[in-house]
């Protein structure tokens, strides 16, 4: 296990000279993220937004798993969802988490606090470490203590704001994307730290990256990098998501910034339709077909 550098103190200009072109995870510590640290209780964000209505996940598993669904979606108002999620030891066990939406009923509206929370959005103050037009979305996340998410990656740089609570983030590199057994953007080894060895042998090859936020950290996260967060407390957070590539490398009808890039969704699309073409194939020629588009993809990433 490595642990992820902090940083204290850092400022926009560090960060873009000697933390961002690293392309790799990082604390930061001691930036100033506004009023909202210490006005972000319960009680505080209650009076202000409490009657507004919000979707959220509801599971009896602390382990939130987003490829079996092992929770529901329940839209509630946001006052009795803050009760609800900052219990601690009540019986029966239910777990909530936050991940805010637009508001409109399409789902095609991006997140943005501003827009979906403006009596609080002004709270807290977004560390501008890139450029206005590469924003593209800041996501609202409200949790019970022990909430863990599902391992996964994103396609755009972002950081986490950690308004309230302590939070373990566990990381991944890219490289090892062949370990982490993916079905899409997400890894099916839902138990990392008692993985199932037998079902996910090639998981404990991955090399782990691991850091705990105390309220007021703000964490960088790169594209691609996979991630898993752990919730200690009850907690608050914002995460912010840019535009490290072109525009237009982006899929344009993507509200979630989840979707594969655009030259990427393509590839992966063709070398599915490439394991269609063998299926009329008998078994052996199919194997062996199969094996030579690997030794292909291999050679390439060998010469890169």
């Amino acid at each position: 296990m490595c642990t992820v550098p902090t940083f204290v103190n850092v400022s926009k200009e560090e960060f873009i000279a000697n933390i961002y072109p690293k392309r790799f995870p990082a604390v930061l510590r001691g930036v100033d993220i506004g009023d909202c640290v210490h006005k972000w209780n319960k009680e505080y964000i209650s009076e202000k937004v409490g009657n507004t209505n919000v979707k959220v996940h509801v599971s009896a598993s602390s382990q939130l798993d987003f490829l079996k669904k092992n929770f529901t979606y329940e839209t509630i108002q946001f006052g009795e969802f803050l009760d609800r999620a900052s219990r601690v030891g009540v019986e029966p066990k239910e777990y909530y988490y936050l991940r805010s939406i637009g508001s409109d009923r399409r789902g095609r509206e991006i997140a943005d606090i501003q827009k979906q929370f403006p009596e609080i959005a002004g709270d807290i103050n977004i560390p501008q470490y890139f450029s206005n037009d590469r924003f593209f979305s800041s996501v609202f996340r409200v949790g019970s203590p022990g909430v863990q998410l599902w391992t996964h990656y994103d396609v755009m740089d972002n950081i986490l704001i950690q308004v309230k609570g302590r939070k373990r983030m566990v990381l991944f590199r890219p490289s090892d994307a062949l370990n982490m057994y993916l079905v899409g953007d997400k890894s099916e080894v839902l138990d990392i730290d008692n993985p199932d060895v037998e079902k996910f042998p090639k998981f404990k090859l991955a090399e782990r990256h691991e850091c705990f936020l105390e309220a007021g950290d703000i964490m960088f996260i790169p594209a691609l990098w996979f991630h898993n967060a752990l919730a200690l407390d009850f907690g608050i957070a914002v995460n912010v998501f840019w535009r490290h590539l072109e525009v237009d490398m982006y899929d344009k009808n993507d509200p979630y910034g989840n979707k594969d890039i655009v030259p990427a969704a393509r590839a992966l699309q063709m070398v599915g339709n490439a394991l269609k073409a063998l299926q009329p194939l008998p078994g052996e020629y199919r194997d062996f077909y199969t094996r030579r588009l690997i030794s292909s993809l291999q050679s390439s990433l060998q010469r890169d």
